[in-house]
C-alpha cells in the first residue's frame, strides 16, 4: 500500500476543505437559486410557493439575483396573521408573485455589500430598508414590519441567498386592491370570497377601482362564510356590488352624499352622513353599514372599510 507524502496529504486536505466550504455555501457553481433552496428543508414552503407562482424557471435563469428567503416558520406566522391557509395563498398566483418578487433583488448582493439605511428596490418594484443593529441585520418592509436576517451568503451559480425569519410585504400602494385585501388581517373571508367568485384576477387588473370592503366581522354577523354566502353567481353579484369604478377618495364621497352611486354590479347604493357617521343604504334598504376606515390606497384603486355586507336589490334579504 502506497503511503502519501506530506505534500500529497496537504493537497488532498486542501481539496477536501474547498469541497466542504462549497457545500456549506449551498452548492457552488452548478447549483442555482432553486437548487440551493431545495437543499434546505427549512425553506420547503418557499420552494413550494415559487413553484405555485410559476417562478422556477425565472430563478433558475442567468440572474444574478439576491433572494431574502423566508423559512417555513415565517410562512406559518404569515398564514396565522392573515387567518388564511397555504392552499388559498398559493392559489392566488398574482398575489404570490407580487410577494415573492418583493423578496428578490436583480443583482448579487452579499452580506458585506448590503446598503444599510438606504431604500432597496426589489424586482417587484417596491422598496424596503435594512438596518445594521447590535442584534444583527433587520429588514423593515413597506408596511413597517420587521424581519431578522438569520442566515447570510448561501451562494448559488446565479446569485446569493440570505435567510430571514418573517415574510416581508410591499406597501399597499405597490400592490392591487385584491392583494391589499388578501394581505390585511381581518379580511380573510373577503379574500376567500373573491377567490371563489373568480374575481381576484379582475381586481388585480388595471382598474382603477374603489372597493367598499367588509371585514370578517361583517361577514360573520350574517352567520355566513364565503363558502355559504350563496352560489358563485350570487356571490359574484354581491361582491361586485361592493366595487365602484374609478378612484373615489373620502374627500370625494362628501360630494356624493345622498346621490345614487353606481357599482360594477350595475345597481346603486347611497351614502349619508348621520350624526357624523357615514352610513350606506343598499338596494335592500338596509342602512346600518358604516364606513369605518377610508383611503387605503392601492396600486390600482382605493379601499374603504365597511362594517356590514351590503346587498343589491336582487340579493338575499
Amino acid at each position: 500500500m502506497n503511503t502519501l507524502s506530506k505534500r500529497q496529504f496537504l493537497k488532498l486536505s486542501l481539496a477536501s476543505g474547498v469541497a466542504l466550504s462549497l457545500s456549506a455555501c449551498g452548492g457552488g457553481d452548478d447549483h442555482d437559486i432553486v437548487d440551493v433552496l431545495s437543499d434546505y428543508p427549512e425553506y420547503s414552503l418557499l420552494v413550494e410557493a415559487v413553484k405555485a407562482a410559476g417562478l422556477v424557471e425565472t430563478l433558475k435563469g442567468r440572474g444574478p439575483f439576491t433572494v431574502f428567503a423566508p423559512n417555513n416558520a415565517a410562512f406559518g406566522d404569515l398564514l396565522t396573521d392573515l387567518g388564511t391557509s397555504a392552499e388559498d395563498l398559493f392559489a392566488n398566483k398574482g398575489l404570490l408573485t407580487a410577494v415573492l418578487t418583493y423578496h428578490v433583488l436583480g443583482s448579487r448582493v452579499p452580506a458585506a455589500d448590503i446598503p444599510f439605511g438606504s431604500d432597496i428596490t426589489t424586482v417587484q418594484k417596491g422598496t424596503f430598508r435594512i438596518a445594521n443593529t447590535a442584534g444583527g441585520a433587520v429588514i423593515t418592509d413597506g408596511r413597517g414590519r420587521t424581519s431578522n436576517i438569520k442566515v447570510t451568503n448561501l451562494y448559488a451559480s446565479n446569485g446569493v441567498i440570505h435567510g430571514i425569519d418573517k415574510v416581508i410585504l410591499p406597501a399597499n400602494k405597490d400592490i392591487t386592491v385584491a392583494d391589499v385585501a388578501a394581505l390585511t388581517p381581518g379580511f380573510s373571508i373577503l379574500a376567500k370570497a373573491l377567490l371563489e367568485a373568480n374575481l381576484v384576477t379582475t381586481l388585480q387588473g388595471e382598474g382603477p377601482f374603489t372597493v367598499f370592503a367588509p371585514t370578517n366581522a361583517a361577514f360573520e354577523s350574517l352567520s355566513l362564510s364565503a363558502a355559504t354566502v350563496g352560489s358563485v353567481a350570487s356571490l359574484d353579484e354581491i361582491l361586485t356590488y361592493h366595487v365602484v369604478p374609478g378612484k373615489v377618495f373620502a374627500a370625494q364621497v362628501a360630494g356624493l352624499l345622498g346621490d345614487p352611486i353606481s357599482t360594477v354590479q350595475g345597481e346603486t347604493f347611497t351614502i349619508n352622513s348621520v350624526g357624523g357617521r357615514l352610513l350606506i343604504t343598499d338596494g335592500q334598504g338596509n342602512s346600518d353599514s358604516e364606513i369605518v376606515a377610508t383611503d387605503v390606497e392601492a396600486l390600482n384603486g382605493v379601499i374603504h372599510v365597511i362594517s356590514k355586507v351590503i346587498f343589491p336589490g336582487t340579493g338575499p334579504v
